[in-house]
């Protein structure tokens, strides 16, 4: 495969919410279903999600990624699940080539997480656009990832979707039904305020806020106890050039204290 010289593709932050969203019909999936429609169709797709954390920043090279089901207690037919896109060698070896600041690692072990094929089973059903998954080192700052996503952006000229995939607000802990609905709109007064204070920061492209997010506001360590599902959020972010537009979709708190807003840069 070569990568040759593109149109920027737009770039996205998926809220992804539970992992029952990969075998529901709901109004979340409606909308990533309705992207694999609208989106220009990319070479393939290179994905940040809050589900794989290392120790150093690792990209997926292997030709055949395994579905990968992390996480427990839920129901069969989840654990079925397949998403059988072939991997990108060529782009695995792009990123470690192109990237100067950062060692980039080859990972032969881990796979597509439910991060990444819970959503992509929606918007690309058939699969049949090669994926990379970008490991998100738990050891480094904020600053580190939001960088990172700089120095990753030229490969929106070369056909890659870049999907960033976490919640923005994303405690479990707290999570609190209001009935048998999960994705029925409730929260928190705080996740609501917090969901809008993040809409604003981002719209008006205040990253250095963003980036230091931990005295944004006073109840942000209830909506970010721990940053790795955030974090996809700086790596998105980072790609926005000059005065492009960023479009909110899918904007709604979930569960007391779960974020599912959605945006694309571009």
């Amino acid at each position: 495969m070569t990568f040759a010289a593109t149109a920027p593709m737009p770039v996205l932050f998926v809220g992804h919410g539970t992992p029952m969203n990969a075998i529901e019909n709901n109004e979340f999936v409606g909308m990533w279903t309705n992207l694999g429609h609208d989106l220009p169709r990319p070479h393939a797709i290179l994905c940040i999600s809050a589900h794989w954390e290392t120790r150093g920043t690792f990209v997926t090279a292997m030709e055949t990624p395994k579905t990968i089901h992390d996480f427990y207690g839920f129901p069969r037919e989840l654990y079925t699940q397949q998403y059988a896109a072939k991997g990108s060698v060529e782009l695995a070896g792009l990123v470690r080539e192109q990237i100067k600041d950062v060692v980039i690692n080859e990972d032969y072990e881990w796979g597509l997480d439910h991060g990444t094929w819970s959503v992509l089973k929606h918007v690309y059903p058939q699969a049949d656009i090669p994926v990379i998954q970008l490991s998100i080192d738990h050891f480094k700052g904020m600053r580190y990832h939001y960088e990172l996503g700089r120095e990753l952006a030229f490969l929106r000229r070369k056909g890659v979707l870049i999907i960033g995939s976490g919640n923005m607000i994303h405690n479990l802990r707290m999570i609190q039904l209001a009935g048998d609905d999960f994705n029925a709109e409730h929260g928190y007064e705080w996740a609501f305020e917090l969901n809008d204070l993040l809409k604003n920061k981002i719209l008006n492209k205040d990253h250095s806020s963003l980036i230091d997010y931990n005295t944004m506001h006073n109840s942000i360590r209830f909506a970010i106890p721990t940053p790795e599902h955030y974090i996809p959020l700086l790596y998105a972010l980072a790609m926005q050039e000059g005065d492009e537009p960023v479009r909110f979709f899918n904007d709604k708190v979930i569960a007391g204290s779960l974020s599912m807003t959605s945006l694309i840069v571009g």
